[in-house]
């Protein structure tokens, strides 16, 4: 667990026909997963909302809103982020590279 109070990640399946806005993906540096990273999740007016640490396969997840965000990840090996549209309820795939 970390220091900082974000709840760690699992990599447990996410049903794909959920009635629920779920922003869903991995960390990576290189081809490689990254686990224990920050990722944190931006409104669309960039406003903090929440954050998580990355499992050990770098998997990670949020259920949000509909709208725009922006998913920020922050580790040792660097940082990243990627934005996700979320238009309406189901599974939306964000991949964040970090370097």
């Amino acid at each position: 667990m970390s220091g900082c109070g974000a709840p760690e990640q699992s990599a447990a399946p996410v049903a794909e026909d959920t009635d629920q806005v779920v922003l869903k993906g991995t960390v990576r540096s290189g081809d490689q997963p990254v686990g224990g990273a920050f990722v944190r999740l931006l409104d669309g007016d960039g406003e903090f909302t929440a954050e998580v640490v990355s499992a050990e396969g770098g998997d990670f997840r949020f259920y949000a809103a509909p709208g725009e965000w922006t998913v920020r990840a922050l580790h040792r090996d660097g940082k990243g982020q990627a934005e996700v549209a979320a238009a309406g309820p189901g599974v939306h795939a964000v991949d964040i590279a970090v370097a």
